[in-house]
């Protein structure tokens, strides 16, 4: 057996990748442990990309947003929190939350998608729900009695995104599954809620008010309120828009 031959088997019995050996003699190295050095950073490198690209295929977000070019003008931002925290996920690692909160159309979604996007890229690991289709798959998991084994995914991860929250009034079952996540996820990892609607609305959303003022109790501890007053980015640039 030749070397190339001995270095593909011997990298897949220590499960190593093909880069580890792909175009290995294109490297220049001053001397054997330069090459060694260099070809363990391209597999190091490597598997943080894999785990980067895995990270955001089980995420599932509905598309890819990043904060380039994201435009804050618009948004009131706490003290106690700044752009930068967002862009690094600095509240996922204090385990705190956040809430976005304004109209329809003025960049929650975005952020909170690119919020995520950048939380993979740094290694944690995100799961994105609209909120009805979160309480959907819980009401279905639990039909199924499935329910134990879908808790142990929301167990695993470092944050949590409900996108637009109070957008469908619950029922009773559906709000109880959906105090149960945001029970599961307190002070354990972070949570980001985007919502149009104000707290002392969300009665109309959830069975009760008791259930009600125990998720907003939940969710409101540890978190930041992000405030967007922004006209609508979907309005203003409209190709319905003839101004």
């Amino acid at each position: 057996m030749n070397s190339e031959l001995l270095i593909k088997h011997y990298c897949k019995e220590l499960r190593l990748g093909t880069s580890f050996y792909e175009n290995y003699a294109e490297i220049q190295a001053t001397d054997f442990g330069d090459f060694l050095a260099q070809i363990l950073k391209r597999e190091a490198e490597n598997r943080e990309l894999v785990r980067r690209n895995r990270n955001l295929k089980s995420a599932g977000f509905d598309v890819i947003k990043t904060l380039e070019n994201y435009v804050f003008n618009d948004i009131q931002i706490p003290q106690a929190i700044d752009i930068d925290d967002l862009k690094t996920g600095g509240f996922i690692d204090k385990l705190e939350n956040l809430v976005l909160y304004g109209p329809v159309g003025t960049g929650k979604s975005h952020m909170a998608t690119a919020v995520g996007v950048a939380a993979c890229s740094r290694g944690k690991k995100v799961k994105f729900f609209r909120t009805a289709a979160l309480v959907n798959q819980l009401s279905e998991a639990k039909a199924k009695g499935e329910l134990k084994r879908f808790m142990r995914q929301i167990e695993k991860i470092d944050l949590l995104i409900c996108d637009e929250g109070g957008y469908v009034p619950f029922e009773k079952e559906g709000s109880q599954l959906l105090f149960q996540v945001i029970s599961e996820c307190y002070e354990k990892r972070s949570v980001i809620i985007t919502t149009n609607l104000e707290f002392s609305k969300w009665n109309g959303i959830f069975y009760d008010e008791k259930l009600t003022s125990a998720i907003i109790d939940r969710l409101v501890h540890h978190s930041h309120l992000l405030v967007f007053n922004g006209p609508s980015y979907r309005l203003t640039h409209s190709t319905m828009n003839t101004q």
